[in-house]
């Protein structure tokens, strides 16, 4: 990895809570940033406010580098409710699911993006866990018809363990689906509790397409979140995992997702100098 600082750092664009693309904007800049991660169904939910995201933020000097997309029915009160509802798993959702996954294919394809993320569901450990089969093919499904315009699927990290994501992705290439990736978070990794951080990112890292910068600490109480804090605050450890990056000769976009806190402009400022301390 060769960043120049700060050009391999994004931001998603839901940390800002902007309502219009001009809010987006003005935070982004006033962090001092100028790529985004998109979280896609604002453009055609919202197309009266939205519809013309990317050609406003271009106007601005701000780029669209990925996006990402939700499922429908998500509820993440709990760690069980989240395992119940996330994701590609629940039939009652799938065919809503699809048609977003279409949705947000075409919003994509036509910004010319070249990675969605998203939380695919709870993975199974276990191939004869009879969801194994189910999501290799509604995620086969989701993924070729990204393919299909150029768009690489990136799974975003913590609801499975890395060794469970890395036999799903071989599942995924055994099924035809091979342009699927990575979309590291290693915050969420202790607040689902699932591995450490570094370990799973060594993993995982011939996957990894990109990378979110977030921090947490553990949960105390199994079964139950761990706790989001500012960047340097909580157990990743950032110097082993830029070492880990750097070691794999990443070249993806280091993109800060602050979804907690009241000050986010002050946090994110913060994320970048902490985490520029070690590239």
């Amino acid at each position: 990895m060769t960043p120049q600082k700060p050009s391999q750092f994004a931001l998603v664009s839901w940390a800002t809570h902007a309502k219009t693309p001009a809010e987006l904007a003005a935070r982004v800049k006033e962090i001092g940033l100028n790529k985004i991660q998109m979280h896609l169904a604002l453009a055609y939910a919202d197309p009266a406010v939205w519809g013309n995201v990317q050609s406003d933020l271009r106007k601005e000097g701000i780029e669209i580098i990925s996006g990402m997309f939700g499922t429908t029915g998500e509820d993440y009160s709990t760690l069980e409710t989240i395992r119940l509802t996330g994701g590609f798993i629940p039939d009652k959702h799938w065919e809503a699911n699809w048609k977003a996954v279409q949705d947000n294919t075409k919003v994509a394809a036509a910004m010319g993006l070249k990675l969605i993320s998203t939380h695919s569901g709870f993975l199974p450990d276990d191939k004869k866990d009879p969801n194994f089969n189910k999501l290799v093919d509604r995620i086969s499904q989701v993924a070729k018809h990204l393919g299909q315009h150029g768009i690489t699927m990136l799974f975003e990290t913590g609801q499975e363990t890395a060794d469970t994501l890395w036999q799903f992705l071989q599942a995924l290439d055994q099924n035809g689906a091979s342009n699927t990736g990575v979309n590291f978070d290693p915050a969420n990794m202790i607040l689902y509790d699932k591995g450490d951080p570094i370990a799973s990112l060594k993993k995982l890292m011939p996957r990894v397409k990109q990378v979110h910068i977030k921090d947490a600490v553990r949960t105390k109480t199994p079964g139950t979140w761990g706790t989001e804090v500012p960047i340097g605050e909580g157990q990743v450890d950032w110097k082993s995992f830029i070492q880990v990056l750097s070691e794999g000769d990443f070249q993806g976009h280091l993109v800060i997702e602050r979804e907690a806190g009241q000050d986010r402009v002050g946090d994110v400022r913060k994320a970048i100098a902490h985490v520029s301390q070690f590239m």
